[in-house]
């Protein structure tokens, strides 16, 4: 028997077949033991939907928001990721070879957005995300736009999209709670309630509307391959959260009985020992800068709070620490305070941070923008706009979306370092702009602008460059810290 970590493998050879050898490998975690058994009693084998039926998802959502609505933590860490991976909403930039149509069309959907919020907009899904596990943006017409184009986006919560009871007899396979697909397994139809379940409007306009696919944004987890409808992001952290809450009221019930009692009378007499007899549970009024005198053989003793307020800063941290760790927000982050952090670990969990908002942001371009936008051009078109004329003739609309970008802890340093990579051809001004959320064009032609205008008027432009010795200095210091 040789173990090999977690995994045994057991070698037995036959005696009449000396060159024969059984491997049989075991798991440990696959066993069953009085030890284990009720660890793993809940665990199955459910199908994702299964697994996430409407039931459970429902449960899910209503402790989520629960904690959200009621938990400081909860509702900073969910704000803060909705504010980090939105902002003040993507910008458009189209790459076609007319510069004057793309400039112009990034003007016309810049301001449509703005009236429609759109950033508003994608913060809400973001945060529903979160908490409810999914979203789903609805394209709709609004006759009330100033802008030429109609379009508008509309938020619905989970609860809406859910398969009606008079479709209920006739499930198949091809559905899901609310989605139906076609033949090849494409979303063709979702089933859209007119009113939320539990709202006061679904008695008085019951029913549902069958949207096409094309129409419906689902902004969901994939956590399972199959998996058709989404689970609240927070899910593992909501007993984390009770037992926060649980131990937060420990302690001040804690302070609260110190509090409550100014002093105890105690002896370390035997029962009817030689102290004096008091009555028990008694109370005496103890007047303010004033000198008593007790009974004999009795002592006056204060009850201290020592456990668990000791710890109790230790165990917040340590406990919002693995809250945090299944929304991938480093600690510093979800608490608001880096004030035990030095400059590397920060950099160091704002590293990895950076690339979770990036990978949210990469799924709401592919899952929203990217559709909102090709609807947007179309019925720019249609509706006889000032669109460029090369614009309308061709069948591709090449772009990309700029987000509010990132500030550095030491903009000296990252001057440095841009100059550096600029200079060695390691990248461009488009990647650098991009880093700041800016498009590298308008910041050249605006900066174009300001030198024409301070030569005009007989000023010069110092080219002022940053201090490296004294910013390289400062870092290396700030990274030695421990």
């Amino acid at each position: 028997m040789f173990g090999f970590g977690k995994k045994k493998v057991q070698i037995n050879t036959s005696a009449t077949n000396p060159q024969r050898i059984n491997v049989r490998g075991r798991y440990d975690a696959a066993q069953n033991s009085p030890d284990n058994a009720r660890h793993w009693a809940m665990a199955d084998s459910f199908s994702p939907d299964l697994a996430a039926s409407p039931q459970v998802r429902a449960t899910l959502r209503n402790r989520s928001r629960y904690e959200v609505a009621n938990n400081s933590y909860a509702k900073g860490m969910v704000l803060t990721l909705a504010n980090d991976c939105i902002g003040t909403g993507a910008r458009l930039q189209m790459l076609t070879a007319d510069d004057e149509a793309n400039k112009t069309i990034e003007r016309m959907f810049s301001e449509w957005a703005d009236e429609i919020c759109l950033a508003s907009k994608l913060r809400t899904a973001r945060m529903a995300r979160a908490v409810d596990g999914e979203t789903f943006c609805i394209k709709t017409h609004n006759p009330k736009l100033r802008s030429p184009i109609k379009l508008d986006l509309k938020i619905v919560e989970a609860e809406q999209i859910t398969t009606p009871w008079q479709k209920i007899s006739s499930l198949s396979s091809n559905q899901a709670d609310g989605i139906e697909f076609d033949q090849y397994g494409n979303r063709s139809l979702y089933y859209i309630l007119k009113q939320h379940p539990c709202s006061a409007g679904q008695f008085l306009n019951p029913g549902y509307d069958i949207v096409a696919a094309e129409n419906v944004m689902h902004l969901y987890r994939v956590d399972r391959a199959g998996q058709n409808r989404g689970i609240p992001e927070i899910t593992p952290a909501l007993p984390l959260f009770a037992q926060l809450r649980r131990y937060t009221l420990a302690v001040i019930s804690a302070a609260e009985t110190a509090a409550d009692f100014a002093a105890v009378l105690y002896t370390d007499s035997p029962a009817n020992g030689e102290a004096d007899n008091v009555t028990p549970l008694d109370t005496v009024n103890l007047d303010k800068n004033m000198a008593t005198t007790l009974p004999h053989g009795w002592k006056l003793g204060q009850i201290e709070a020592n456990q668990p307020i000791t710890t109790y800063a230790e165990f917040v941290r340590a406990l919002l620490n693995e809250i945090a760790r299944c929304m991938n927000i480093p600690l510093g982050v979800a608490i608001g305070n880096s004030s035990q952090y030095n400059y590397a670990s920060g950099r160091l969990d704002y590293q990895m941070y950076g690339k979770t908002i990036d990978v949210d942001r990469s799924d709401i371009e592919l899952t929203i923008l990217d559709r909102i936008l090709m609807q947007w051009l179309d019925m720019a078109i249609l509706v006889g706009s000032p669109m460029p004329l090369s614009i309308r003739a061709i069948q591709s609309y090449p772009h990309k979306w700029f987000w509010d970008g990132r500030e550095h802890v030491d903009p000296a340093k990252e001057a440095n370092a841009q100059e550096t990579r600029l200079k060695s051809n390691t990248t461009t001004l488009a990647e650098e702009y991009a880093k700041q959320g800016k498009d590298w064009r308008q910041e050249l032609d605006q900066r174009a602008i300001e030198v024409a205008y301070c030569k005009s008027k007989g000023l010069m432009l110092e080219e002022a460059l940053p201090d490296k010795n004294t910013s390289t200095a400062v870092m290396e210091d700030e990274d030695d810290q421990k």
